[in-house]
Order: structure tokens, then C-alpha cells, then sequence
């Protein structure tokens, strides 16, 4: 199952649990945030039954930390970027 099957994930949503940086370097792109910015990739839970936002916030730290973003970040070496349909097809294992 996909992240977008159980979650709403787009830019300019004041209303997400926790947002992820879209755009910077690519230590910073696709970190987890819990400050609001239009520009960020805002993520809402809309199956909190399946899937906690504080666990996926945790989880999506993870996934930063270990670099998967930098190997989807596209643009310069300086400025990189991440998409909203990355996010939205993030694979979730049921385990």
C-alpha cells in the first residue's frame, strides 16, 4: 500500500500533522518538520486506525537520515528538490 492511500500529501497545507522540506540542500530536503511553510509537502493522516502521524513523522526522520532523498532529489548540487508524487509513492509494508 502507498503512502497516498492513507494520507493527503501536497504544498500550502496548513492543515498536515507535519510537513517535509521540498527545496534546499540536500542535507535539508526532505527532512520532517513540524513548522508550517507553503512550500513544504504537508502530510494529514486520514487513516489514523493503519497509521499514527507522530510514528510516521519518526519514520520519515529515518528515511532522511539515511539518504534515500538524496538519491530522488533532483536539481544542482547547491539547490535540490523533492516531488510530491516521491512522497505520495512511498510504499508502506505491513509488518
Amino acid at each position: 500500500m502507498k503512502l497516498a492511500a492513507v494520507a493527503t500529501i501536497r504544498t500550502d497545507f496548513p492543515e498536515a500533522h507535519f510537513w517535509l522540506v521540498r527545496r534546499g540542500s540536500a542535507e535539508r530536503c526532505g527532512e520532517p518538520v513540524r513548522v508550517f511553510n507553503p512550500e513544504h509537502i504537508g502530510i494529514r493522516i486520514e487513516r489514523s486506525d493503519l497509521l499514527l502521524p507522530d510514528y510516521l513523522f519518526y519514520a520519515l526522520a529515518h528515511i532522511h537520515q539515511s539518504g534515500m532523498w538524496k538519491q530522488l532529489a533532483t536539481g544542482t548540487l547547491s539547490l535540490v528538490n523533492i516531488r510530491v508524487s516521491d512522497v505520495r509513492d512511498i510504499e508502506l509494508s505491513p509488518r
